[in-house]
């Protein structure tokens, strides 16, 4: 028996003996035509050294290096979560599109915050004016936490957050109203973002500077670790580089090039690697290259098992595997002709399904518009649906592989790659590459040759400089209230008058106290937050004892 059928039967022997823990969706899978769908496809014969290379590079799902996927039978075991981004308006507004998404069919939430809640702001600060509730839910206080999710019991959904420089506060209040539902910490599920790199890179909603930035993401580390153990900490994103205009290359090697410094943060601090590695989780962006995005995930997951074992001698294989989510490619969506996105959606969807995500959102047709209608967010949520119970897609695992042309771009992806990894490790790192100014130099020139090639014609966008439609009509959008603003300063000034004024202004010393030190300020933030001090509040303290970032100019 070869070294390769030995592996293989090994295989099965272990993944059957999973099966008794967790079965798979259905007893059997066939084609349309009644054609059994093996579990798992692998080479038939070939050379031996044709074989140590796929056992090396490609291997098994659910083992080492990862490339077909981090669970031994993917899909067929259950679906990835539908996790439908969504956030708007008022905290009730909002509760009320989150019910109707989980009666839809939606199995996760992915909150969506406004702008002045993601630079820490409360809604009634001048720098709010105008901004409040337009591209997000505004939450400024435990009270809105607690409106956002009303009815919505902790303990039976997962939830995910986009936030980041104020990422603490936010999981805090999560933390809290879990509390006041009687759902312990220890029993709540979830993702913060929590990844301040990339928004100096790419994003822009960065609060503090790097240094005290990486402290509070250490310290959710350490916090969740052993209070929120089921919490994924960080949520590492290549998303929002890949949406300032990127290549695929660039957005996984910049990515993981900041996760690493986030791992190499935290084992300067004392952590052990294993004790926080299996929380970390990612967050790419699916494009319409169909091909090179199945390859970067399938990358994606070879490079950081290889990256945590070799590089960080991490021991546990949870450490080692790379767990994403996927949000399709909102710079991708057009303005003109918003229906065709649909199409781009679908397209983007399938990759990264093809590609072994473990968690979806699928944009809107009207997203480069505004913010979804109702019907809208339902064509986005059923885009999934149908894939995953319609296509068989989903009915064995990594059915790319093997392909000639897939395997030959998961390499060239993963060298490319590795070089900007090389040289990024050559600066000292992120956050040296960051302050240097590289990634977004890198990024910059990427956006710029893209358009360039739109705008001569090199590149085809459908709509938009070929196959134009004249005078479209107006599609009908959602509307944010004007007058939201208003009622938010309202509301916050009865919040105020109404808490124990004694008891957080207290709170708030204690936190100064423990930014000035070195203690964990989780601890600090989640005291702050349960006497209805504000986000604006304590983020203002950490304003005082930490400064505020301003970017070099390159």
């Amino acid at each position: 028996m070869t070294d390769f059928e030995e592996r293989y039967e090994e295989w099965e022997r272990k993944t059957e003996h999973a099966l008794k823990k967790r079965p798979e969706r259905k007893t059997s899978f066939t084609t349309s035509s009644g054609i059994p769908v093996r579990r798992l496809y692998v080479p038939q014969g070939g050379e031996k050294r044709e074989l140590r290379r796929y056992l090396e590079n490609v291997g098994f799902p659910g083992e080492f290096p990862y490339t077909r996927g981090v669970q031994r039978t993917m899909y067929r075991g259950r679906f990835w979560t539908m996790r439908q981004y969504a956030g708007f308006g008022t905290a009730e507004e909002t509760n009320r599109r989150f019910r109707y998404l989980l009666e839809q069919g939606q199995t996760g939430l992915s909150t969506a915050f406004d702008l002045p809640t993601q630079i820490g702001y409360d809604s009634d600060h001048p720098m709010a004016r105008g901004e409040v509730g337009k591209v997000g839910v505004a939450i400024s206080s435990l009270a809105d936490m607690e409106q956002l999710f009303d009815g919505i019991p902790l303990d039976k959904v997962t939830t995910s957050m986009t936030i980041n420089a104020p990422a603490s506060v936010l999981l805090a209040m999560y933390i809290a109203v879990g509390e006041k539902q009687g759902v312990p910490a220890e029993k709540l599920g979830g993702t913060v973002q929590n990844d301040i790199l990339k928004e100096y890179v790419a994003r822009g909603t960065y609060i503090f500077p790097p240094k005290p930035s990486m402290r509070l993401i250490t310290d959710v580390f350490a916090y969740c670790s052993e209070k929120v153990p089921h919490w994924n900490t960080i949520s590492i994103s290549g998303y929002h580089i890949r949406e300032a205009g990127a290549t695929a290359v660039q957005e996984l090697a910049f990515t993981l090039a900041n996760g690493i410094a986030y791992v190499q943060a935290a084992v300067d601090r004392g952590l052990d690697v294993d004790d926080f590695a299996p929380r970390l989780s990612f967050f790419f962006n699916a494009h319409n290259h169909f091909f090179e995005e199945v390859a970067k995930f399938r990358a994606a997951r070879r490079m950081w098992a290889r990256i945590m074992r070799e590089r960080f001698g991490a021991k546990d294989p949870k450490s080692w595997q790379l767990r994403f989510h996927t949000q399709t490619g909102g710079s991708t969506l057009t303005a003109q002709q918003p229906d065709n996105n649909i199409v781009r959606v679908t397209l983007q969807a399938l990759a990264a399904v093809l590609g072994g995500t473990q968690s979806l959102h699928t944009n809107s047709r009207d997203e480069a518009l505004a913010l979804p209608t109702e019907e809208s967010a339902r064509i986005a949520l059923r885009t999934q649906q149908i894939i995953a119970y319609e296509s068989g897609v989903a009915d064995t695992v990594d059915p790319l592989a093997g392909s000639y042309y897939v395997e030959e771009l998961t390499d060239e992806i993963e060298r490319r790659a590795m070089e900007y990894i090389e040289k990024i490790d050559e600066m000292g790192g992120a956050v040296q590459a960051v302050e240097m100014g590289y990634m977004q130099q890198e990024i910059r020139d990427a956006a710029y040759e893209t358009q360039m090639a739109i705008e001569n014609g090199d590149e085809i966008v459908v709509g938009v400089n070929a196959f134009r439609i004249e005078d479209e009509p107006e599609p009908e959008l959602l509307r944010v209230d004007p007058q939201l603003g208003e009622r938010r300063r309202e509301e916050l000034a009865k919040l105020r008058s109404g808490r124990n004024a004694s008891a957080v202004e207290q709170a708030l010393n204690r936190l100064r106290e423990a930014a000035m030190g070195t203690d964990n300020l989780m601890p600090s933030i989640l005291d702050a937050v349960r006497v209805y001090a504000t986000l604006g509040e304590i983020c203002g303290v950490l304003r005082d004892v930490f400064g505020e970032y301003r970017p070099a100019q390159w």
